[in-house]
Order: C-alpha cells, then sequence, then structure tokens
C-alpha cells in the first residue's frame, strides 16, 4: 500500500501497485520509470507489445502487458491479469493517447472515432474496471493525463481537444462520485511536450509550424520534457485523498489559471 511522505521530500510509493496505460514510450515510459523509481510494482498496459516489453526488461519491477484501451473486453483481460500478478490495485494512470493534427473540416469519421476511441474511451473503459478493484483495496489514486488542449482548445486538434476536455470532466465527475471511498481522481494536463507523438505530428509542415509558435509563445520558450509530466503525476498518485478533482497544467506557463 502507498505510504504518506512530507511535501517537501520525495514522492514514496512504498509498496504500492499500479497501472499505466500507453505506458511503453514518450510520457507513459517516463511516468513508469517514476513511479518504479518510487517504489511501486507497475503494469504497462500498451498496443505496442514490442516496446512495453523492452521497457519492462530495462526497469525493476515493472512487466508488460497487451491491450487496446478502447475496447471494453481487451481491457478488461489486461487488468485482470495485472491485478493478479500485483496482488491489487493502489494506482491507475490513465495515460494512452493519440492525436492527430487535422483541421476539423478537413477530417472524416473514421478519424474521430479513432480519436474518441482511444482518448476517451480507453479513460472510460480503465477506469470502469479499476474502480471496483480501489474500492476492494479500501481506496487508491487515479490520474487521469489529458492536455491544455482540453482546457483552452487548440486549432486542428478540434476531437482530441473534445476527448481531452471530456476527460477533465470526466476526472472531476468520478472524484466526486469516489471521494467517500478514499479514492482520489485527478488530472495533468500537459503543454507541448518533446514526445515520438510530437515527431511524428511535425512531419506535417503546417503543424510543425504551428507547434514552433506555440513553443515561442510559452514563457520559458521550451517544450516540457516526458521526465516533467512524469513528476506532475507521481505528485498526485502519492498524494493524500483530500487532494481529489484538482487540474495541473504542466506547460511552461503556456496556459495559466485564473
Amino acid at each position: 500500500m502507498m505510504t504518506n511522505t512530507s511535501p517537501l521530500n520525495p514522492p514514496a510509493l512504498g509498496n504500492a501497485t499500479a497501472i499505466v496505460t500507453g505506458g511503453a514510450k514518450g510520457i507513459g515510459a517516463a511516468i513508469v520509470r517514476r513511479l518504479a523509481a518510487s517504489g511501486a510494482a507497475v503494469a504497462v498496459i500498451d498496443l505496442d507489445a514490442a516496446a512495453a516489453q523492452a521497457l519492462a526488461d530495462e526497469v525493476p519491477n515493472v512487466f508488460a502487458l497487451t491491450a487496446d484501451v478502447g475496447d471494453h473486453a481487451s481491457m478488461n483481460e489486461a487488468v485482470e491479469e495485472a491485478c493478479t500478478r500485483l496482488n491489487g490495485l493502489d494506482i491507475l494512470v490513465n495515460n494512452a493517447g493519440w492525436d492527430h493534427v487535422k483541421r476539423f473540416a478537413d477530417t472524416e469519421p473514421p478519424l474521430w472515432d479513432k480519436l474518441i476511441h482511444i482518448n476517451l474511451k480507453g479513460v472510460f473503459n480503465a477506469t470502469h474496471l479499476a474502480l471496483p478493484r480501489l474500492v476492494a483495496r479500501g481506496g487508491g489514486r487515479i490520474v487521469n493525463v489529458a492536455s491544455d488542449a482540453g482546457r483552452v482548445g487548440s486549432s486542428s486538434e478540434a476531437v482530441y481537444a473534445a476527448c481531452k476536455g471530456g476527460t477533465i470532466a470526466f476526472t472531476k465527475s468520478i472524484a466526486r462520485e469516489t471521494a467517500r471511498h478514499g479514492i482520489a481522481v485527478n488530472c495533468v494536463c500537459p503543454g507541448p511536450t518533446d514526445t515520438p507523438l510530437l515527431e511524428e505530428i511535425k512531419q506535417d509542415e503546417r503543424a510543425a509550424a504551428t507547434m514552433d509558435a506555440i513553443v515561442r509563445a510559452t514563457p520559458d520558450r521550451r517544450l516540457a520534457q516526458p521526465e516533467e509530466i512524469a513528476e506532475a503525476v507521481t505528485f498526485f498518485a502519492a498524494s493524500p485523498a483530500h487532494v481529489t478533482g484538482q487540474i495541473l497544467s504542466v506547460s511552461g506557463g503556456l496556459t495559466m489559471a485564473g
């Protein structure tokens, strides 16, 4: 189970158990490494079996499972195996995500469906499957990784932003429903982050120009690093249960709450 620490000390997770969706690469891999370094045993659930296994081979106390987060049956099988091998669940990190930068008028329903399948249904499925186990455990933590696009909107990311905005609202709603069970539910919203997905997106010339403009508009003039997002996720994973329903941007000041 998790252990409490002073806010002045690095988060310590004792013998906590965790599931990280989309944990094979980028932000997800940084989260896995940070949770494991804090003492947690971690199950990585990812569609990229090879990358997930490579990470598990690299990081002690981590193992890999393959599932499609947007498919409830696939996730049910993976979560069941994860919780059996972990001997219970303390922390769920809903990190799996995908984006395709394109103006909404130029998109078609199959793209919307894929974005919703991964970015929103994935959060629903994993949370739905984790909640009974967290209740049985006597409490726990859910940390959702959304995006500042869901807070303020983003050109050429309308459906992605809608999914992330939905994740933010979902976070607050589930936090209200589960507080009496000792389950804290919070959300981290990264700004543009230096990941393989961002490099893939920037292959499009218009998308690259947009990202460059965003970096110039950021007060510290740089992209976030995956490790910085992982620190925020681990903060929520180790925080008291009374810290719940909160949305934290990690964007270098690109967006600031009023």
